[in-house]
């Protein structure tokens, strides 16, 4: 069969702003050999470590492997954790729009690995304040005439206290506003231009569905209610599915092998923005994001996809 391929130099056409919930993703390798005397837990020797991006950055930096033009805006903390994550995005060729605020600790999330498998995660963080919100509000105007495609990232961590003001301003400006959303209040992104809810999100945001039919019309009328073209579900080994309001689309899981899951979402919406910006009809991007998909689960811990392995996998 053949698949699509488009041109890198189309989507180095693509101009992309990341807004939302960025954090850094620190992984400590280790070898568990005993289990320890204080409590029934194994004992983990750490032999390397590794940093990347999480979150809203692994969204942009996701959008940047594929050849986009990205910008990154979001808040940090005026600490250690958000100088590494302000260096891995300008290594990852994402030009950060980042403010720092001295009374937030820039989020981390630390994973404890051994053998492959994850032991432990601990979790860092601590919400921006309403005044930095502001400014990023503010600088989100100012970037606006920029970038052709908004991608807003909810994780739930407070930075996108003003989403449905800035999904507002994007249409408005008549830009294509793409949402990974989060909560039960899906409301404030309503007039998005799409969004990407997951299984366990739809389910919690419209409730327990009993066959494909049934789906449909929850999706349908979710989509309808908050003003979208489009809704993107996510479903992990039973693939994706597009609802519009001409169609409904599914496209079948292309994973070769799951070997880890985190970060899918982010590089499903980070192709699916590169695609889109690049001037690629949603169909065909939606498929793309799919393959994106498929291939980043096969890879351990947060992870991009590059051109070379979504159109190299093209054979």
């Amino acid at each position: 069969m053949n698949k699509t391929v488009i041109p890198q130099e189309q989507i180095r056409q693509a101009r992309i702003l990341v807004v939302g919930d960025m954090m850094l993703d620190r992984y400590w390798f280790g070898d568990v050999e005993r289990i320890s005397p204080e409590a029934p837990v194994p004992v983990v020797q750490i032999k390397r470590s590794d940093e990347r991006l999480g979150g809203a950055a692994n969204v942009a930096r996701n959008a940047a492997a594929l050849g986009a033009r990205v910008g990154m805006l979001g808040v940090i903390g005026d600490d250690e954790p958000g100088r590494m994550l302000e260096t891995l995005l300008e290594a990852s060729e994402v030009k950060p729009y980042l403010h720092r605020d001295a009374n937030v600790n820039t989020t981390i999330k630390l994973r404890v690995v051994a053998q492959q498998q994850q032991l432990l995660r601990v979790d860092f963080e601590k919400p921006p304040t309403h005044e930095v919100l502001r400014s990023v509000q503010d600088r989100f105007q100012s970037l606006l005439a920029e970038h052709e495609v908004l991608v807003l990232s909810d994780y739930g961590k407070g930075g996108l206290a003003h989403v449905g003001r800035m999904v507002e301003a994007g249409r408005a400006a008549g830009r294509a506003v793409l949402v990974d959303p989060k909560g039960d209040d899906y409301s404030r992104y309503r007039g998005a231009t799409l969004i990407t809810p997951n299984r366990a999100e739809m389910r919690h945001v419209v409730g327990a569905w009993k066959t494909e039919a049934d789906l449909t019309v929850r999706a349908q009328n979710l989509r309808r209610d908050l003003q979208l073209e489009a809704l993107l579900l996510t479903r992990s080994e039973e693939g994706m599915t597009l609802y519009t309001e001409t169609e409904v689309l599914h496209v079948s899981a292309q994973a070769r092998e799951v070997y880890d899951v985190s970060g899918a979402g982010d590089t499903v919406i980070a192709t699916l923005a590169a695609m889109l910006g690049a001037g690629v009809p949603l169909k065909e991007a939606v498929q793309l994001a799919n393959r994106a998909g498929g291939i980043v689960v096969g890879k351990l811990g947060t992870a991009v996809v590059s051109y070379a392995e979504l159109f190299g996998a093209a054979g």
